[in-house]
């Protein structure tokens, strides 16, 4: 079934199943333009096949996807073509799958990050191993949690999105589960068994039932009570100010305010509207406010900064533009969500 994509994304058909594979694992499995373009083509076929009863996206090597081609956004920006239908397309493609309507159910067994979460965690059934582990690390690069992640972030119970999208902190398959992240759970050894039963019968809930395996939460309670206390406070600064006053002697509001001081301004900022809002939008119109972000950040500093950090000079510190979070004006983050004129993401 050739649906474009070259050899960084496969598609098959498993008798009632159209299953999906990423296959880059060497780059682990990053989500690129073409796999993006060829994953839409498939939905679009796929919905439409009455012969096709569920879609399983899964993926080879020891992540599910990483997250986006960073290394190539970088490169395009600097070259002042910053790769702004890459990221039309995709986002596309995440309110796409939001709105499939066969179930789509993603195997996830290893890593899923960023844009590795755009193509999965919007679909119906979300289906992680003991293997797997979740994180939208964006604002520690300089940049947002986006791909539908102010969709996605604000349902979690307990303000555990909002600390997830600020903190950039990982997750494990049980905090997923209880969070309601993930829909399912499963031991990384019946993945092929799973696929096999679905392939059958087509029918992802008669399927998931017989193979979940409950996992626990593995951050305990107070630290979710901590949670809940400090992210659910009106503002960003009152955030902030509710970690510092619960102090030293309290290690996980420590370590959590050291892992803030070290983001981009800048993003925690966005990251805490973005997701504040998006607890009153529908998933079309939270990318179409993402796609507004999106822009101004193809167009600052801070995101080529954190990328520069991250993979090309390893090891030094980012200098964020501003540096503090004081630092940052309301009228700086408004401009971030402003309209677009006729440059509006169309979906």
């Amino acid at each position: 079934m050739d649906f474009g994509g070259g050899d960084e994304i496969r598609f098959e058909r498993l008798g009632r199943a159209g299953v999906v594979t990423l296959t880059r694992p060497k780059a682990l499995n990053a989500v690129t333009h073409n796999m993006v373009k060829a994953l839409g083509k498939a939905l679009d076929a796929w919905e439409q096949d009455p012969g096709i009863g569920v879609v399983v996206v899964k993926a080879e090597g020891r992540a599910f996807s990483a997250g986006g081609d960073i290394l190539h956004i970088y490169e395009a920006g600097r070259a002042g073509k910053p790769p702004v239908d890459f990221f039309a397309d995709e986002y596309r493609l995440n309110a796409r799958i939001a709105r499939f309507k066969k179930p789509y159910v993603a195997l996830i067994d290893g890593i899923v990050m960023g844009g590795g979460v755009g193509i999965s965690f919007h679909g119906s059934h979300r289906v992680l191993t003991e293997n797997a582990q979740f994180a939208m690390p964006e604002v520690g690069i300089g940049f947002f949690p986006d791909v539908g992640a102010s969709h996605l972030l604000p349902d979690l119970g307990g303000s555990f999105g909002m600390y997830l999208g600020l903190t950039g902190n990982r997750i494990r398959y049980g905090d997923a589960l209880w969070s309601g992240l993930a829909t399912h759970t499963i031991k990384a050894e019946d993945q092929a068994g799973l696929l096999d039963e679905l392939a059958t019968s087509g029918d992802a809930n008669a399927e998931l039932r017989d193979f979940f395996v409950p996992a626990k939460r593995e951050t305990d309670r107070q630290d979710l009570e901590a949670i809940a206390r400090h992210f659910s406070q009106s503002s960003l600064a009152g955030t902030i100010d509710s970690l510092e006053r619960a102090g030293a002697e309290d290690p996980f509001a420590a370590k959590t305010l050291a892992t803030l001081k070290a983001r981009s301004p800048t993003s925690l900022h966005v990251a805490w509207r973005q997701i504040s809002a998006g607890s009153t939008l529908s998933m079309d119109e939270c990318m179409k406010m993402e796609f507004r972000i999106l822009n101004r950040m193809l167009a600052g500093h801070d995101f080529y900064e954190g990328i520069r950090v991250a993979i090309i000079d390893k090891g030094s510190t980012p200098a964020w533009r501003p540096a503090e979070l004081d630092e940052v004006r309301k009228a700086d983050i408004d401009a971030y969500f402003a309209p677009l004129g006729d440059k509006e993401l169309a979906l």
